[in-house]
């Protein structure tokens, strides 16, 4: 029999030579440990100058193929992360990491389905990992499972309730859920333990600053700084800070810091563009946002950005081409409407700006339609055959649908993606809107419900208040309102909600309150706030106040028959102008027709 000390070196060179890992080992213990403190702490860098050292000293490529896959994922170069990764081999005790990386190069990379395939390697080698139950976690979400992400999430804080990446992962889904405030406390639990972690840090600082703790926020971002003075999100934060208190030139310079680093990132162009935009540099602003419209087509408050930028730096063709086909439609805004027949009328066109200006001078508050989708029905019918499970396909194609009056079409399409998709916000919201323009009310608030319980956008909170009004259960909308605003206090469409019900409820102080928040945060040029402002300023006994703001909604649109209730009403609340304040009622009656309010304003002109 052969000896077995004498045929260990060919062994050796064997497994070698196959691929696998030596039967000897070639890394010394702790060798390893500068590249994992480097890597846990974010420095793809100093990982891979770490590894490059174990490699010197005589490890393997499977030694360190796992950890240097993710230095150079940090670093944010996924082809050379392929070249460690893809092929697979690890060293043992190396795999569990290894297939996750590979699964998060798949996911970075767009590819789902190789990302949970390799997610499903590495469940095998570590079934108990939080990092990984958090990546597949994230996986899910971002295709479309989101119900299953939830699951993992807690499959993650039930492996390590205390570890930062799962609380993170947690606190950022329970933001979607439940807002703000409800996210704060996990960030902090995962901040005792990681102090210094940036990722935690700027989702932090972030969330502080949509719960309206500007000051917290603000201190959060110096201490990224203080850590690492170039990181991009730091500096972009404050840059957003800065904006929201009106410091246009401070909130340029400090996004300036960023570099180029968000320049393509969408959160990052659209702060650059309203920035240029309120510094009077409307042409800047204008191929910055035309960059990010074209991927945000359902993004309304994007897109009236654009259209200013493109009024604003002249750019008329350009805006009748991209805004026209929507300014046609039923439910356009009259912000969009106004700045078309102004444009109309700047290019001497008075014609054609009339219709136009007559609508925004309406100012009605229009039902809820489909966004319209620039591409023919023919086209998107195509792409949703070949990927009916793709949302980028699907949605487009149900808009489409039921823009052209094709319900059962929309139906059909929409409970095939539900079909594929049962755990997505996204296809239960869809889902929901068939529903509701097929008449059943009741089965669109079960689906917007159940699609609030992953993803709660304030979208789908006016979709929701509209489902209760069809549904005859309008009473139903007022305390989800009030819990929305409570959990996302910045939301501008829950604090109108909420106002209105406040109004109607003969709560004119709390609507008053709500009303001049929302005029603080930028509504200065919106008629319709302005016009309820001033009547919950009236109901509160402040006719002077009403007066101005009414005076304010007037200057905007002369022709609004809106604005012209709003300030008779308050020149005869106020005693003020009697003749000018009957005239201004008449007016509003001609465009907008009899109403309580009108009845009220002339008995007070007569008493």
């Amino acid at each position: 029999m052969p000896d077995p000390r004498r045929l260990l070196p060919t062994l050796v060179l064997a497994g070698a030579l196959a691929g696998g890992a030596p039967l000897l080992a070639r890394v010394e213990p702790g060798a390893m440990d500068p590249a994992k403190a480097a890597l846990q702490r974010g420095d793809g860098i100093a990982g891979e100058v770490a590894l490059r050292k174990v490699l010197a000293a005589g490890a393997t490529r499977a030694d360190v193929a796992a950890r240097m896959g993710e230095a150079l994922i940090l670093q944010g170069d996924l082809v050379k992360a392929r070249e460690w990764l893809g092929p697979g081999r690890f060293a043992p005790g190396e795999e569990g990491h290894g297939w996750r990386m590979l699964g998060m190069l798949e996911r970075l990379d767009g590819n789902l389905p190789a990302a949970g395939q390799a997610y499903d390697k590495a469940l095998g080698h570590a079934p108990k990992d939080p990092l990984l139950w958090v990546d597949i976690g994230r996986l899910r979400y971002v295709g479309g499972e989101q119900v299953q992400a939830l699951d993992a999430a807690a499959r993650a804080l039930a492996a390590a309730p205390d570890n930062p990446r799962a609380l993170e992962f947690r606190a950022q889904l329970l933001r979607d859920q439940r807002g703000w405030d409800a996210a704060l406390p996990l960030y902090e639990k995962a901040l005792e333990h990681a102090p210094n972690d940036l990722s935690l840090l700027g989702g932090y600082a972030a969330t502080l600053g949509e719960a309206g703790r500007g000051a917290e926020m603000l201190a959060v971002t110096r201490k990224m700084i203080g850590i690492a003075p170039k990181h991009p999100l730091a500096w972009y934060l404050q840059a957003v800070l800065a904006a929201r208190a009106g410091k246009v030139d401070l909130a340029r310079r400090l996004l300036d810091r960023t570099g180029t680093r968000l320049q393509d990132v969408p959160a990052g162009l659209l702060l650059r563009g309203v920035l240029e935009l309120e510094a009077g540099n409307a042409n800047v602003a204008a191929g910055l946002l035309e960059r990010l419209s074209e991927r945000q087509g359902a993004n309304q408050r994007l897109q009236l950005l654009y259209a200013r930028a493109l009024y604003e730096s002249n750019d008329f063709n350009k805006l009748h081409e991209w805004f026209d086909p929507l300014a046609s439609r039923p439910d356009a805004p009259a912000y969009l409407l106004e700045l078309i027949g102004r444009a109309y009328e700047e290019q001497g066109d008075r014609l054609a700006a009339a219709p136009f200006l007559d609508r925004a001078a309406a100012a009605t508050t229009p039902a809820i339609v489909p966004i319209p989708e620039r591409d023919p029905i023919g086209v998107l019918a195509l792409r949703w055959n070949d990927a009916p499970g793709v949302p980028a396909t699907a949605v487009p194609y149900v808009r489409s649908l039921l823009s052209a009056g094709n319900v059962a079409g929309a139906q059909g399409v929409a409970a095939r993606f539900r079909q594929l998709h049962p755990g997505s916000a996204e296809a239960l919201a869809l889902f929901g809107d068939v529903t509701m323009a097929a008449g059943q009310a009741g089965a669109a608030i079960d689906a917007y419900k159940l699609a609030a319980t992953v993803r709660f956008p304030d979208t789908l909170l006016l979709r929701l208040g509209e489902a209760f009004d069809k549904a005859g259960r309008g009473a139903d909308a007022v305390p989800v309102a009030a819990r929305y605003l409570a959990a996302f206090p910045g939301s501008r469409m829950a604090a109108r909600m909420v106002a209105g019900h406040r109004a109607f409820a003969d709560d004119w102080g709390a609507a008053r309150a709500l009303l001049e928040n929302l005029l603080r945060r930028g509504g200065g040029r919106d008629v319709r706030l302005l016009a309820d402002l001033s009547l919950a300023q009236l109901r509160t006994g402040d006719a002077a106040a009403a007066v101005a703001t009414a005076q304010r909604a007037h200057a905007l649109q002369p022709a609004s028959g809106v604005a012209a209730q709003a300030l008779g009403m308050a020149l005869a609340f106020a005693g003020q102008d009697a003749p000018r304040a009957a005239a201004l009622l008449d007016k509003a009656q001609v465009l907008n027709g009899a109403n309580p309010l009108l009845a009220e304003a002339r008995g007070k002109l007569k008493g």
